[in-house]
């Protein structure tokens, strides 16, 4: 079981659930953190570090959020990992909440 990051993070980008990972399973896109599903192990640590509540474990995804499990497994292929904890994207207070994102992640 891996944990999964969701729609909410699209335009956000907060990083404070990376420091907290002892996996180093977070990958960075343009607009968007993914876990990678391979190297989560499973703690939990990240979804209260989650300024955006977008983490949820695999089996507990909200309702019309379950693509993003494929998606984070197939960013995580090909984004870097990411350890650092960075400053949130420039709009992310404006982004924070808003639904329905997908539209606007950059791969």
């Amino acid at each position: 079981m891996a944990f999964v990051v969701t729609d909410n993070c699209i335009q956000c980008k907060y990083t404070d659930c990376v420091a907290v990972c002892p996996a180093d399973a977070f990958h960075e896109g343009p607009n968007f953190m993914v876990i990678n599903p391979i190297e989560c192990i499973d703690c939990g640590l990240c979804v209260d570090e989650c300024a955006a509540q977008a983490i949820f474990q695999e089996d507990e995804l909200p309702e019309g959020q379950e693509i993003y499990k494929e998606l984070n497994a197939e960013l995580a292929e090909i984004w870097p990992v990411q350890t650092e904890v960075k400053p949130a994207m420039d709009e992310a207070e404006k982004w924070n909440g808003v639904a329905d994102k997908l539209d606007m992640l950059e791969r």
